[in-house]
């Protein structure tokens, strides 16, 4: 297993930075993943490690030893690209036994590591179909293949499931990780897929405008969004601007336009502008007579709209004084919320994350 070291890389295209004096250390086996936006740097960054984007400054190192100065063929690293780039003109076997063809390995040993390649990304017997003949997941599983069969120290994949269906992409991100945790392989994905790099990730960098806005596990980021634009980004929340209007123990009170919201944070200050993010799937519905649990807050409201998508139910609803808030539930045959019908609702406290904006 290989460790990545990177210190205070840049790289600019022009006036623009796309990667802005980053520093991160990947562990080694880990499964480390590049998420933002289209434009964010991630891609760039990708292509630093492997070779095919130069560095403006900074250092990149593969198990102690400095790569970045080295040409992409002597860094040993495998590579799946974003559109496979399978050669039309040669077979699976061809494509896969590539890279050891031009690193002069012996025939007999070409053929025992490219079939041993093919029956990891479970494509035994598919060496002699051309590409023409194989599906898009197969195409993937070629370009896998092809990426191991060199051996590499890191393996490197450029958003490579976004050419896929959305079921296929489910099922393949699956085979991916199931693979790079037999294998062990210390492995950067870069994706702009939430759900993608939430399901395949033991890590996560958030990167915005050619920086990290985020490093952390999967749970972490998504519970604990460090700023608003990673709360926003990785999906959906409520974002509900107010003012502290007083503290009850470790607790505070949040107005939020004709309302109060209670929230877990010893640190807020009466009178202070906050930002509170509220994901959608905290809120739960309250049925009538339903008791209280012990150290929950309510919410009431008004139901404006419900959207059926299969095992959730997505609500808006409206708040005393307009304040819009939307809910995530899980599907529920006997559910009442339908428009214009009154709901209500309960939230942990704890659940809540507060971004100071300023005291007005």
């Amino acid at each position: 297993m290989t460790d990545i070291r990177i210190a205070n890389v840049s790289r600019s295209f022009g006036s623009v930075v796309a990667v802005d004096n980053i520093s991160l250390d990947i562990k080694a086996g880990e499964f480390f993943t590049l998420l933002g936006p289209s434009g964010c740097g991630k891609t760039t960054l990708l292509r630093m490690i492997a070779g095919f984007a130069d560095l403006d400054g900074g250092q990149i190192s593969i198990g102690g030893k400095r790569i970045d100065t080295l040409p992409p063929h002597r860094r040993n690293i495998g590579m799946v690209f974003q559109n496979y780039a399978i050669f039309p003109n040669l077979t699976v076997a061809g494509n896969v036994a590539y890279g050891l063809k031009a690193r002069k390995v012996a025939s007999d040993e070409i053929t025992e590591r490219m079939s041993g390649a093919l029956a990891l990304v479970r494509l035994r017997g598919y060496g002699e179909r051309w590409p023409h003949q194989l599906s898009g997941g197969q195409l993937q599983r070629v370009a896998i293949a092809r990426a191991l069969v060199i051996r590499p120290e890191v393996l490197l994949l450029d958003e490579p499931l976004s050419n896929l269906d959305a079921k296929l992409r489910v099922d393949m991100r699956g085979e991916i990780r199931d693979l790079q945790q037999r294998l062990n392989i210390t492995t950067v994905y870069v994706t702009h897929d939430q759900e993608e790099a939430l399901a395949v990730s033991q890590r996560i960098a958030v990167m915005q405008a050619g920086k990290i806005e985020q490093l952390g596990g999967p749970r972490e980021i998504y519970r604990r969004p460090v700023s608003l634009f990673a709360a926003g980004f990785m999906g959906m929340t409520n974002v509900l601007p107010g003012t502290v209007a007083g503290r009850e123990g470790v607790r505070a009170r949040v107005r939020v336009g004709a309302v109060e919201l209670v929230v877990s944070d010893a640190a807020a200050r009466q009178g202070e502008a906050v930002t509170l993010c509220l994901r959608p799937e905290a809120l739960r519905i309250i049925a009538p007579g339903e008791a209280p649990i012990a150290g929950e807050a309510r919410l009431e409201g008004t139901v404006t709209n419900a959207e059926f998508i299969g095992a959730l139910i997505r609500l808006d609803v409206e708040l005393s004084g307009g304040t819009p808030l939307k809910v995530a539930v899980l599907d529920d045959p006997n559910s009442r919320a339908i428009p214009g019908s009154p709901i209500v609702l309960a939230y942990d406290p704890a659940r809540l994350t507060v971004f100071r904006t300023g005291a007005e």
